[in-house]
């Protein structure tokens, strides 16, 4: 039995013998008609019996009808159900979890401080990345069910229909080009072209490019050349010290004709993406190619499929790989949240803002869920718990008015004597 129902039974059953024996002690003080002390055992067992019927109608009232009858005024918190339930809502809303209130605590709390000590500790972060790792694998068993497979492959597929490959690649280019910033982007280019064409592989490349050439176009020439090697070497070097001064020309005059061709070929571009239907057209195409080709589609299966099935397998090990990865990275972050104030005072003020903005959201709707749930119950179900939770306190009302009522009825009766 619940420990709440059995020292409400056992407190009912004291105050119901204390009033029980005060009606006893009464009737047994007025047999004796008065006589001697008699004559103060009935006044203290007449008050006491007073006190004890209208504590016990006082408490009984509140939850039910005494003796069944429907007395006006009770069974005050049966009746009054939903009242008790806003009114109990509405303070825990106020008082309990005011925006003013929240703050105080989360102030005085230190939140991020307790945060960086909670995931410091070796135990917090492995029984966290053990959580974490477990919502990984169930989430990959969920994924797993065909049904879902349909649906996600159905949104992915929509998705990428629906995206607008030409449009968006004239955004980021156009976003690119603003400032110039596109001209980094050449300079760049240009700076790569000349690295690689100051080593030597490349410069033996087109060494032996030039020679293949001059054989192909000149092989009477190239027959009579004495040292044909020396003179490809000499001819490639030429022409990449005339590349790399062309490529610092460029680079060292902002307004070169390299980069106005440059800009001007991006610009005519970005406005093709846009208004081009055949360029449009073309980039569309290639978008389908890939995305319907089953070969590409078969391949990107079986690489979500192996790194699926690694992940599964691994977070179903003792000594999973993934699991410590993620405790090193809880405790890493409790290490640094605990040395960097900085970031813990910038933790506390985002959670600070979280409150001011949804905070009264919240608590509107903590709020409408304690209201609701209140008024959901039944009559009887929400009457017996709320007399579990206090009515055994509420019988010492009881006993108290017995034995005080007797105690202010041998007082009435001393002072009665002193007026006679």
């Amino acid at each position: 039995m619940d420990t709440r129902k059995q020292a409400l039974i056992r407190n009912k059953t004291i105050a119901t013998g204390l009033m029980i024996g005060a009606a006893i002690l009464f009737v047994i003080a007025r047999l004796q008609k008065g006589h001697g002390a008699w004559e103060w055992v009935a006044a203290f067992a007449e008050a006491a019996m007073v006190g004890a019927l209208a504590d016990w109608f006082a408490v009984v009232a509140l939850f039910r009808h005494p003796l069944g009858v429907p007395i006006p005024h009770t069974a005050i918190i049966k009746n009054k159900k939903d009242a008790i339930a806003g009114n109990l809502a509405g303070f825990i809303r106020d008082k309990f979890l005011a925006t003013d209130t929240l703050i105080a605590k989360m102030r005085a709390y230190n939140p991020a401080e307790h945060l960086a000590v909670y995931l410091m500790a070796r135990d917090n972060a492995t029984g966290l990345a053990r959580g974490v790792t477990r919502l990984c694998a169930d989430s990959l068993d969920f994924i797993d069910d065909e049904r879902v497979q349909q649906l996600l492959r159905a949104a992915l597929s929509n998705r990428i229909d629906g995206f607008d490959v030409s449009t968006s690649a004239g955004t980021v280019l156009d976003a690119l080009r603003k400032d110039n910033r596109h001209q980094v982007v050449l300079d760049d280019l240009l700076q790569r072209c000349a690295g690689w064409l100051a080593g030597e592989e490349a410069q033996a490349r087109l060494a032996t490019a030039i020679d293949d050439m001059c054989t192909k176009e000149y092989p009477l020439l190239m027959a009579f050349l004495p040292n044909r090697d020396k003179f490809a070497r000499g001819a490639g070097e030429k022409i990449v010290k005339r590349i790399n001064a062309f490529i610092q020309e460029v680079n060292a005059d902002p307004g070169h004709e390299v980069r106005y061709r440059f800009d001007t070929a991006v610009t005519g571009f970005i406005a093709r993406l846009n208004t081009d239907p055949v360029l449009r057209g073309k980039i569309e195409a290639i978008k389908r190619d890939v995305v319907h080709n089953q070969a590409i589609s078969d391949y990107a299966q079986s690489i979500g499929s192996d790194l699926k099935n690694w992940l599964k397998n691994d977070l179903q090990q003792p000594e999973s790989q993934m699991r410590e990865k993620v405790a090193a990275a809880v405790a890493g972050l409790g290490t640094t949240l605990a040395h960097n104030k900085e970031l813990q005072e910038s933790l506390n003020a985002h959670l600070e803002t979280l409150v001011l903005h949804y905070g009264d959201t919240l608590r509107t709707a903590i709020a409408g869920h304690i209201t609701g749930t209140m008024q959901q119950w039944e009559h009887e179900d929400y009457t017996n718990e709320i007399e579990l939770s206090i009515g055994s306190d509420l019988q010492f009302i009881r006993m108290n008015g017995t034995l005080v009522g007797g105690v202010i009825g041998l007082v009435l009766h001393a002072i009665s004597l002193l007026l006679v």
